[in-house]
């Protein structure tokens, strides 16, 4: 057996797979914020049967990312050269976009407290030559104030210009392991090797600050596992896809910060390589949040700078847009102004149906309302859910106070958040020279297949894709992941004839680091792959795009693989010199991956199991709804909406102008009757 599991904000969700019979299997379980273990135990309860079996638990989790979110992370300290200890407040001194026309903006309080930043004589220079020795006297003397006098278990270590020579940082944790061995260390080399030396150490800081909780959890995680049978392998998974050994997770936890969208892209990318889509757009909507990527010739974009919370951290991560809406964001009105999300209810209280004490509208009580979902069979029967509420909220909250109808309020709180949802995925698509008429868009996640089928009539897309299991899609896209780790090194060297000279040595030094990382997770030398990247851009630009790099390949080789990849990703090229800005190396552990089941040709049409009323945004009014069940669907039928098809974890809505083609996968592929215009 192999399992995933995958925490939300609101539900986690478990697939299991069984290599003998190749049969999958998925369970829900809603999240237990005070007791994260507790939520991952009680779905994996729903399989029945003890952990003896399974080989492989692989696991995607928001716990490091809901920390520095919520600001509930480690005390951290922070030992820098001297002079440089009021860097996270100096930054880039620059406003957030978002904040730039905001008078009254104030940065948020820096993860690290003042008196705990301390500055020590020491310099590396940009060519990586010591200027200055280090003091180890005063490495020790810091190691002391902040340990034994001021509580501190966790300490980020960041110096500048490390990229090149790594010796300062080094020695610095040598010593204070060497003082205090049950000290959590973060130094930003073995983390990034790239220039930035804000964005370095606040990736060290950040690791420091979630280090000692996602270290905790993971430990009574591996725990509770092996108590419930398992004595198998822990997997997490990385925020840049592919996952680490528990081990290696431990060790550098600020990699798996967005490990469950990642399970996602996962899954979608395997689904583009066997069904040979060249252009997708990944649309997954749980119950808080929203994440869009986009997937070209089966590569998700990828960047290695992102931000939370506008604290930026130099990691390889997909390129994800994320925004609060999902099935618990609330709807509320300020000043006759309806808005919906980011606020979400949560697992705890939930939407107001769920009967639990929600006292705001979501968009799961505005579903219920519309007619879109069943409350008799939400999740499968599991969990009982009251409609009369969710009118309730809708009435008092947004109906009595804009003057309109409940059916009216809710196509509002639909439309509003269409509205939101259509410009996170502009900015992936248009913004960057992108047609998302090109693109199918396959939508997942517990609330992905409602709100997925209005997104494409709406941006008149090609086809929207509702895989199997889509409520728990991110969990199964964690079977579909190798092991994979990366390493970076900035060089910022020009492309010329004298290049190989200038990378050679760096190349050789990550491919040795690369196989430590191999040997700690005990891989089999002939089941080890190494790909070597280039960061190519043109003189003079900021941003970089990574390309395949071989050893035999020459300067124009080089170049065009560049500028094609300038030019699809960008929408142009330009008859310019490239530089290289860093070189990268990934390495990876193929496992293997469950196939997913092909239906048989089905012998008769479509037949559906009921009808009921429900509104229809093609035609703008309340009209009857066929209902199928999914599981009665086969392969190669067809029909036309309006349609509801129901499943246990979700639902998906097909409106009037809409028609369904089921695959051979079972997928359900809905386009436009008639096609895009």
């Amino acid at each position: 057996m192999r399992i995933a599991v995958d925490i939300g904000g609101t539900y986690v969700d478990a697939v299991k797979f069984d290599e003998e019979s190749q049969t999958l299997t998925f369970n829900k379980s809603q999240t237990t914020p005070a007791d994260p273990v507790q939520g991952v135990m009680n779905a994996l309860s729903g399989f029945g049967s003890n952990l003896s079996e399974t080989e492989i638990f692989v696991h995607g989790t928001t716990l490091g990312l809901n920390a520095i979110l919520q600001r509930k992370g480690a005390r951290v300290g922070l030992i820098t050269n001297s002079g440089f200890e009021d860097i996270l407040e100096v930054g880039r001194a620059a406003v957030p976009d978002r904040f730039m026309y905001d008078y009254y903006y104030a940065p948020p309080s820096p993860l690290v407290k003042r008196k705990y930043r301390l500055g020590v004589p020491g310099r590396i220079n940009a060519y990586g030559e010591e200027l200055t020795p280090l003091d180890k006297t005063l490495i020790l003397k810091a190691g002391k104030y902040l340990v034994e006098e001021c509580g501190i278990n966790s300490i980020a270590i960041c110096f500048l210009h490390s990229y090149r020579n790594p010796i300062h940082e080094n020695e610095t944790r040598r010593i204070l392991l060497e003082a205090y061995p049950e000290l959590s260390i973060s130094a930003s080399v073995d983390l990034t090797r790239e220039y930035g030396e804000y964005e370095r150490t606040m990736t060290a800081v950040l690791d420091a600050y979630i280090s000692p909780i996602l270290g905790d959890y993971l430990e009574r995680l591996d725990q509770a596992l092996q108590k419930a049978g398992f004595d198998g392998k822990v997997q997490i998974m990385r925020s840049g896809g592919g996952a680490m050994e528990l081990a290696v997770a431990k060790g550098a936890p600020l990699l798996t910060v967005l490990s469950g969208p990642a399970g996602g892209i996962s899954g979608a990318k395997y689904l583009a390589a066997i069904k040979d889509w060249p252009r997708i757009i990944t649309f997954d909507v749980g119950g808080t949040s929203l994440d869009c990527c986009v997937i070209l010739n089966n590569e998700p974009g990828e960047v290695h700078e992102a931000y939370i919370d506008d604290l930026p951290m130099q990691i390889p991560v997909f390129d994800i847009r994320t925004i609060g809406a999902g099935g618990g964001s609330i709807a509320k009105t300020m000043d006759q102004i309806l808005q919906v999300g980011p606020e979400s209810a949560g697992a705890v209280p939930g939407p107001a149906c769920y009967g639990a004490g929600g006292e705001d509208p979501t968009i799961t009580d505005a579903a219920l309302v519309l007619g879109y979902l069943d409350p008799d069979k939400f999740l499968g029967g599991k969990l009982k859910v009251y409609p009369e509420l969710s009118q309730k909220v809708v009435r008092e909250k947004i109906s009595d106070r804009l003057g309109l109808s409940d059916v009216q309020s809710c196509t509002r709180i639909f439309e509003i958040l269409m509205a939101k949802t259509i410009g996170a995925v502009k900015q992936i698509t248009i913004e960057r020279g992108l047609d998302p008429r090109e693109f199918k868009l396959i939508a997942f996640g517990g609330a992905g297949p409602l709100i997925g089928p209005l997104v494409g009539r709406e941006m008149n897309l090609e086809t929207v894709v509702i895989p199997a299991l889509p409520g728990t899609f991110s969990a199964l896209g964690m079977l579909m992941t190798d092991l994979e780790y990366e390493f970076s090194n900035t060089v910022l060297k020009p492309l010329d004839e004298n290049y190989e000279s200038s990378i050679s040595d760096v190349i050789k030094e990550m491919k040795a680091r690369a196989n430590q990382v191999f040997d700690q997770q005990n891989v089999s030398i002939e089941n080890r792959v190494i790909v070597t990247k280039l960061d190519l851009r043109y003189r003079g630009q900021e941003h970089y795009l990574s390309i395949d790099y071989n050893s035999s390949d020459s300067v124009s080789t080089i170049e065009g693989k560049f500028q094609i990849a300038h030019q699809e990703r960008h929408g142009h090229s330009m008859d310019e010199r490239c530089e290289i800005a860093s070189v990268r190396v990934k390495c990876f552990a193929q496992v293997q991956k469950p196939e997913l089941p092909k239906l048989e040709k089905a012998t008769k049409e479509a037949t559906s199991v009921g009808a009921r009323e429900a509104y229809d945004f093609a035609s703008e009014n309340v009209t009857m709804f066929k209902i199928y069940d999914r599981d009665l669907l086969g392969y190669g039928m067809v029909f036309e909406g309006p349609a509801i098809i129901q499943e246990d974890a979700s639902a998906t809505i097909v409106f009037s102008d809409q028609v369904v083609e089921v695959d051979e996968y079972g997928q359900l592929l809905i386009s436009k009757l008639g096609g895009v215009k």
